[in-house]
């Protein structure tokens, strides 16, 4: 095992001859980005259908990566294992997660994705060693997540910080139908089945929750709707749009170890963390989450200083 720190966006190393984890180009197989215990606990096939950024239609089965054969059966499975068996249990299996195995499963579902979307931009000639085009920003912020996603094979030490903001909740419903999303560019992540529902923004150490702290208070210990759970969730998913900072982190490898220290997030910045809150961009944001119910945008903002909530105290941000 190498004591340096394996960085693919240096080389862009996406073309399935090296782990997509490690770099080993040794003893690779192909794992399922949605494995196959996740599409059998949700009753799916397989065959059901995703639009990746490039306009190319996939399967979820045909959504694989490479992987070192060891890593895979030593880690990765393991990995797995611990996820599928707190899943079978629904919130109360999910809810005692140490959040780092959650971290690292939603991390490399992410990731695994964003391994996908940087081939179809290598084959429509959108990046390439010379120059790409992506920001300078969002590819130091993947390397970041992958740097960290390396702790499910080696050691990482995160130095008295978490990189994340992670919240489960139990759903008043036991049987919600599987579904997810994901935002590549702000590494935020929600999951609804079952009786639970995960929302996660990975890399802003732990600052989104702290800004909906209020709400999450009121509703700690409470089973929510399915229409609650997609309302905060919209609330992450446009806070972490907000979110203005670009977290940096020392990172240091010691021996096997790989230490990492999170830096301020004030730098030298005099303003605020998060861009100002207006309702009306919220309410975008809200009529796309609640579309199953069909609110309309302007049912959601007919009040435009007190959009729409199911909650008795919404616990809104201050909006601009």
């Amino acid at each position: 095992m190498t004591n340096g720190v394996y960085q693919p966006f240096k080389n862009f190393d996406f073309k399935s001859d090296r782990c997509f984890l490690s770099g080993d180009p040794t003893s690779l197989i192909n794992i399922n980005v949605l494995p196959d215990w996740l599409l059998e606990m949700a009753g799916l096939t397989g065959n059901e259908q995703i639009k990746l950024l490039d306009e190319t239609i996939r399967t979820y089965r045909s959504l694989i990566v490479p992987c070192n054969a060891g890593i895979n059966d030593n880690h990765v499975s393991k990995l797995e294992d611990r996820i599928a068996l707190a899943f079978a249990k629904g919130y109360a299996g999910v809810s005692e997660l140490p959040e780092i195995d959650l971290f690292n499963w939603i991390g490399k579902m992410l990731y695994s994705f964003l391994y996908i979307e940087m081939q179809g931009a290598i084959r429509l000639q959108q990046l390439s060693g010379d120059g790409m085009n992506m920001s300078q920003g969002l590819m130091h912020k993947f390397g970041n997540l992958h740097t960290m996603l390396q702790r499910i094979y080696r050691a990482v030490v995160f130095e008295d910080f978490v990189p994340w903001s992670i919240v489960v909740v139990k759903l008043q419903e036991a049987d919600e139908a599987f579904s997810f999303r994901d935002e590549i560019n702000t590494l935020t992540f929600s999951l609804k089945m079952k009786d639970f529902g995960i929302i996660a923004c990975l890399q802003d150490n732990g600052t989104n929750k702290r800004y909906h702290q209020e709400l999450l208070d009121s509703i700690e210990g409470k089973a929510l709707s399915v229409q609650q759970y997609e309302e905060i969730a919209a609330r992450f998913f446009y806070s972490a749009y907000l979110f203005n900072r670009l977290p940096e982190y020392a990172i240091m490898p010691v021996e096997e170890t790989i230490y990492i220290d999170a830096m301020p997030l004030k730098g030298t910045l005099n303003k605020a963390l998060f861009d100002v809150w207006m309702h009306k961009t919220y309410a975008q944001v809200l009529e796309n989450f609640w579309k199953p119910w069909g609110h309309t945008l302007f049912e959601i903002i007919k009040d435009p200083s007190a959009p729409m909530s199911y909650f008795e105290q919404p616990f809104l941000p201050s909006a601009g």
